[in-house]
C-alpha cells in the first residue's frame, strides 16, 4: 500500500506529526505495535497528563548539542499547545513550578489528538509488528500484516523508558541500519538505589545537587533508596559512582537554627529541635548522628532502578546526524526521527512532552 508517509509509533510525537502532516494534505499512515495509541499519554501525570510545561525553554533539555532543540520549540512553542487544546475546550489548571494538567483526564488529549488525526485524513492503524524499514528509491516498512510504500518515513516509537508499556528499541536499531550514530543511553528521571536511612515513605522538600544542576522539589525515601521529584530531577545528570549533594534544610541556616533553638529551649532535645523544620522520623534519625550535615548530606548512589522505573530516555540518535529545523537525516532523505528517540531529554513536569509536540509538529511541516 502506498502513501506519502508511514509515521512509526502513534505516541504524543506521531501523532502531533501524522495529523500536521495531514493537515498539509499528505497521505499519511500512522501505524503501532501496541493496541492501543497514546499509552504513554494516558498513564501520564497520575491519568491527568501533564501535557506541557509554561516555563518550557532550551535550557531545560539535556542533549550532546544543547542548541539543537531551539529551532523546533521556537517553531511550535507551549503556547500553540496550549491553544489547541483550548480549541478542544479541555479544562486544565496549572500545578507547580509551570505544569499543565487536564482537570479531568489524559484520554481527552488522546480523543483530541486523534480528532485531529481523523480531520485531517490520517489513517490510523493499531496492532501492527514492525519487522523492518527498508528503502531503495523508496522506503518499504514491512509488519506482520502486511508491507507499506512511502516517500518518508518518521521514526516515532520512542526510547527504552518502561518496556512494560511496550518501550523497544527500534528505532535506535532501524536509525543504526540506516548509519545514523546513537549516543550513549541512560535511564532518566528515575530514583536512586542508595544506602540511606530505612524511613521508607518519609518526605521533605528539598535541594538536590549534582555537578552545576541543582533542583527544590520534594525528596521521598524508599525502600531502595531516594525518589521524588527532586531525585527523578537530578536523576538526569548523574553518572555511576558520582556524589549527590542534599540541602534537607532549603532556606535555613541549619547551624544557626539550632544554635538559636537551643538558647530558646535549653532542655530539648536534639530531634525535639530538629522536628520543628522535618518529619520526626527522619529527625530521629539525624539526632543519633551527625546533624551538621543537614544543609549538605552527601550521598553515593549504587545504582537506579533502571529502565522498568524510569520515564524517559537520556541519550538517543545523534543529533549530529539531524536537521534541527525539520528532524530529517542529513545522509538518508526522507527519514525522520522525532520525540524521545533523539538525543534530546527534558526535565521532569511537562518539558518531554512538548519536546514531543515541537519535534513532531516541525516534522510534519517537512514531510
Amino acid at each position: 500500500m502506498t502513501h506519502d508517509v508511514v509515521v512509526i509509533g502513534a505516541g504524543a510525537a506521531g501523532l502531533m506529526c501524522a495529523l500536521r502532516a495531514g493537515q498539509r494534505g499528505r497521505k499519511v499512515l500512522l501505524l503501532d505495535h501496541a493496541e492501543t495509541v497514546g499509552k504513554k499519554i494516558l498513564i501520564s501525570g497520575g491519568g491527568r497528563c501533564n501535557f506541557t510545561n509554561l516555563g518550557t525553554e532550551p535550557e531545560a533539555f539535556l542533549s550532546a548539542n544543547p542548541h539543537f532543540c531551539k529551532s523546533a520549540l521556537a517553531r511550535y512553542t507551549q503556547q500553540d499547545f496550549i491553544a489547541l487544546v483550548d480549541r478542544h475546550r479541555i479544562a486544565w489548571h496549572e500545578k507547580t513550578l509551570g505544569q499543565l494538567f487536564c482537570d479531568g483526564s489524559a484520554r481527552q488529549i488522546v480523543a483530541m489528538l486523534l480528532a485531529e488525526c481523523a480531520a485531517a485524513g490520517v489513517d490510523v492503524r493499531v496492532g501492527h509488528r514492525l519487522t523492518g524499514v527498508e528503502k531503495s528509491d523508496r522506503f518499504t516498512v514491512r509488519t506482520d500484516r502486511g508491507d507499506f510504500n512511502a516517500a518518508s518515513v518518521v521514526l516515532a516509537t520512542g526510547g527504552l523508558s518502561i518496556p512494560k508499556m511496550g518501550a523497544t528499541s527500534f528505532a535506535h536499531d532501524t536509525a543504526r541500519r540506516f548509519g545514523l550514530k546513537i549516543t550513549q543511553t541512560r535511564p532518566a528521571l528515575v530514583p536512586l538505589t542508595a544506602k540511606v536511612p530505612e524511613i521508607s515513605g518519609v518526605s521533605l522538600d528539598v535541594v538536590a545537587r549534582c555537578g552545576k544542576a541543582q533542583f527544590r522539589e520534594a525528596m521521598l525515601f524508599t525502600h531502595r533508596g531516594l525518589s521524588g521529584p527532586a531525585i527523578l530531577q537530578i536523576s538526569s545528570y548523574w553518572q555511576p559512582g558520582q556524589e549527590i549533594s542534599i540541602d534537607l534544610l532549603p532556606g535555613l541556616e541549619a547551624a544557626q537554627f539550632l544554635k538559636e533553638r537551643r538558647h530558646l529551649r535549653p532542655k530539648a532535645e536534639l530531634k525535639t529541635l530538629l522536628a520543628e523544620v522535618m518529619p520526626q522520623r527522619l529527625a530521629e534519625v539525624l539526632a543519633a548522628g551527625d546533624a551538621t550535615i543537614l544543609n549538605d548530606w552527601r550521598v553515593t548512589p549504587t545504582g537506579t532502578e533502571g529502565y522498568a522505573k524510569a520515564e524517559v530516555t537520556v541519550g538517543g540518535i545523534d543529533t549530529g546526524g539531524l536537521s534541527s529545523k525539520t528532524m530529517e537525516a542529513r545522509k538518508v532523505p526522507g527519514l525522520y526521527v522525532i520525540g524521545e528517540a533523539v538525543d534530546v531529554t527534558g526535565w521532569l513536569g511537562g518539558y518531554n512532552f512538548q519536546w514531543a509536540w515541537s519535534s513532531g509538529w516541525v516534522a510534519g511541516e517537512a514531510v
